[in-house]
């Protein structure tokens, strides 16, 4: 199945002192390790930034954040609207660990679904997740009545939550859930890379 791949690129990153999409990680900036590997899945990737925010790509198209809006769910918004494909992997740019296994699977879960999303102990994971185009006018909507929450728009939609338990076999460590929001968020990036990379094929 041919599927888009949004990266949403605009986190400010004020806590890391520079933009996290060009944050260095292992001599690779987190963008260009995210977007290494959902470009083996896809073969339209997406990278969705604000209007004010200096970013270049070439192995995809960039879009802005859907205007007037602004945010996570907003970009979604706008990547969703610029995916080529019906079905969409949509990634946060601050996630290098990214488990290729798990992707795989999560597709494989997409039949008779408008979202195939993982849910942790903690809850939901809307920037791991899969979106079909059907989103968009939920989506539209929820952002026209001032809505902000990513899942804001998931009551109307058949949604299929893939639990821990499903996700543990392809994933033992969860670290395709990792941010990178503090310089230790960094540090600990780096020791893990050092040590080997998790497996991603």
């Amino acid at each position: 199945m041919l599927i888009s791949a949004v990266i949403l690129a605009g986190g400010k990153g004020e806590r890391l002192g520079q933009e996290k999409a060009t944050l260095p990680l292992g001599g690779r900036t987190l963008l260009e390790r995210v977007a290494g590997l959902v470009a083996l899945l896809s073969d339209d990737l997406v990278v969705v930034k604000r209007a004010d925010q200096e970013l270049t790509f070439d192995r995809g198209r960039v879009v802005n954040d859907l205007p007037p809006y602004t945010g996570a769910l907003a970009g979604l918004a706008a990547g969703l609207g610029a995916a080529r494909h019906p079905w969409s992997l949509v990634v946060a740019c601050d996630m290098p660990f990214l488990s290729l296994p798990l992707l795989r699977y999560m597709l494989s879960l997409t039949p008779g679904q408008d979202i195939v999303v993982p849910r942790l102990a903690a809850g939901l994971e809307p920037l791991h997740a899969l979106y079909h185009r059907r989103c968009l006018g939920p989506l539209r909507l929820a952002l026209a009545q001032g809505q902000r929450r990513l899942v804001s728009f998931y009551p109307s939609l058949r949604v299929r939550q893939v639990t821990l338990d499903e996700i543990i076999p392809w994933d033992p460590n969860l670290r395709s859930f990792y941010n990178i929001n503090t310089p230790e968020d960094l540090a600990q990036a780096e020791i893990w890379l050092g040590a080997g990379a998790p497996a991603t094929s």
